[in-house]
C-alpha cells in the first residue's frame, strides 16, 4: 500500500486531544508532514513546551498509524514537537512583572484586608510591590495605611502628566480615595468610575515593580472589565469566607476570570475568617463561619487553596489604625499573611512557566 498524506491524516483523525476533545487534525496540530517511501515524519504543535499531553499524544499517533496503515510504516521516533513563538503585545505597565487581581464574589469577606496584607507580605519577602485600590465605590486603602487626607503628587515628563503614587511601608499606593473626601459618598455612574480607574492605571508612575496588587470591587461588573482591558493581569486570587452563601458567589467570580473572553488564570482561593483564634490562646480554633468550606470548593474546582486566614481581635484594630498586621511577622495573623504571600509567589512562578502571558482583552464592535 502506497502512503499518502491523505491516508496518514485519515488515520490521525482518530487521535483526540484530551484537553479539547477534538481530533488533532481538526485542531491543525500536525505540522511539516513528510512521507518518503514507508517512512512518515511530522511535528505536533503545542501551545507550550511542557504540555502534559505531549508524550501521550505521540504514543497515540504511533498507535493510530500502525493500526490503520500497518506496522511496517516507520513512524516510531519520527514525531517531533513544535511550539510557535509568541508575539508579546506592548504592555500598559512595561515595568511591572506580575499583576495580581484580588477579588471576591460578594462584599464583606475581607477582600481589602487580604489585598493590603498580601502586598505587605510580598514586600516582607523582598519584592518591590505596588497596590492599586481599584474598589472605586468603597476605597479602603487610605484608611488601612493611615493615609486618609493624603494626596499624591504629580509630575510632567516629555509633555506627559504622571501621578506619583504615595509610598508607605515600602509599598507604592494609589487609590481613588486619595482624591475625594473620606466622608463623601462615591455616587458615580459606570463611565465615571471606570474613567477614574483608567487614569490611575495609565497615568500612574509605578516604575519597576515585581508585583502590582489590585484590590477589586466585590462581584463582577464594569470595573473588572476595565481592568482586563487596560492591563494584562497575570492571575487572580479569589477571597471568600467558609460560609456557603459566600462560596456560591465564588464560582461566579472564577467563571468571570476564566471565561473565553477574559481568560485570566485563577492562582488560588483564600479562605478568610477561616476560624477564630483568641490572641491569648493562639492554639485554639473556633469555626464560627463553618469549617473547610473553601478547601472543599477548591478541591471540587481543581483550584489551589493558597491561604487560610484566621480572625483575631487585632485584625480590626490594625486596619483602623493604619498598621497592617502582616508587618508583625511573629504574630498569628502576620505568619498567616506572610505564608499566603509565599504561596502566591510559588503559584505565580508556576503559572509563568506553564502558561503563556495573559493578553489584554480587546472589545470589538461591528
Amino acid at each position: 500500500m502506497s502512503l499518502t498524506k491523505e491516508k496518514v491524516l485519515q488515520a490521525l483523525e482518530r487521535v483526540i486531544h484530551p484537553g479539547s476533545r477534538k481530533s488533532i487534525v481538526e485542531l491543525n496540530m500536525i505540522k511539516n508532514l513528510v512521507i518518503e517511501g514507508n517512512e512518515v515524519r511530522f511535528a505536533l504543535e503545542f501551545d507550550r513546551p511542557n504540555d502534559p499531553f505531549i508524550q501521550s499524544m505521540k504514543k497515540a499517533c504511533v498507535s493510530a498509524i500502525e493500526s490503520q496503515l500497518g506496522e511496517d510504516v516507520k513512524i516510531r521516533g519520527n514525531i517531533g514537537t513544535h511550539v510557535p513563538e509568541r508575539k508579546q503585545e506592548t504592555a500598559t505597565l512595561p515595568g511591572v512583572k506580575n499583576i495580581i487581581a484580588v477579588a471576591s464574589g460578594k462584599g464583606g469577606v475581607g477582600k481589602s484586608t487580604v489585598a493590603v496584607n498580601l502586598a505587605v507580605g510580598l514586600k516582607n519577602l523582598g519584592y518591590t510591590v505596588g497596590l492599586l485600590d481599584a474598589d472605586v465605590y468603597g476605597p479602603s486603602v487610605p484608611k488601612m495605611f493611615g493615609l486618609e487626607g493624603a494626596k499624591p503628587s504629580g509630575k510632567t515628563e516629555d509633555g506627559t502628566e504622571w501621578i506619583v503614587p504615595l509610598e508607605k511601608y515600602g509599598i507604592k499606593l494609589l487609590s481613588v480615595g486619595f482624591f475625594v473626601k473620606p466622608e463623601d459618598a462615591m455616587v458615580w455612574r459606570g463611565p465615571m468610575a471606570t474613567g477614574a480607574l483608567k487614569q490611575l492605571i495609565g497615568q500612574g508612575d509605578w516604575g519597576e515593580l515585581d508585583y502590582l496588587v489590585l484590590d477589586l470591587p466585590p462581584g463582577t461588573g464594569d470595573v473588572h472589565l476595565t481592568i482586563v482591558q487596560e492591563m494584562a493581569v497575570t492571575g487572580a486570587v479569589i477571597v471568600s469566607t467558609p460560609q456557603e452563601v459566600a462560596l456560591a458567589d465564588v464560582v461566579k467570580g472564577i467563571s468571570m476570570f476564566t471565561g473565553d473572553k477574559i481568560n485570566v488564570p485563577v492562582l488560588g482561593l483564600v479562605e478568610n475568617m477561616a476560624w477564630f483564634t483568641p490572641e491569648e490562646l493562639p492554639d485554639n480554633k473556633y469555626y464560627i463561619f463553618g469549617k473547610e468550606g473553601c478547601r472543599n470548593l477548591a478541591e471540587e474546582l481543581g483550584i489551589e487553596l493558597i491561604g487560610q486566614i484566621p480572625i483575631v481581635q487585632g485584625i480590626c484594630t490594625s486596619g483602623d489604625e493604619g498598621v497592617p498586621v502582616a508587618l508583625d511577622t511573629e504574630s498569628v495573623m502576620g505568619k498567616a499573611f506572610n505564608e499566603l504571600a509565599s504561596r502566591l509567589v510559588n503559584a505565580t512562578e508556576k503559572r509563568n512557566v506553564d502558561m503563556a502571558p495573559t493578553q489584554q482583552v480587546r472589545i470589538t464592535t461591528r
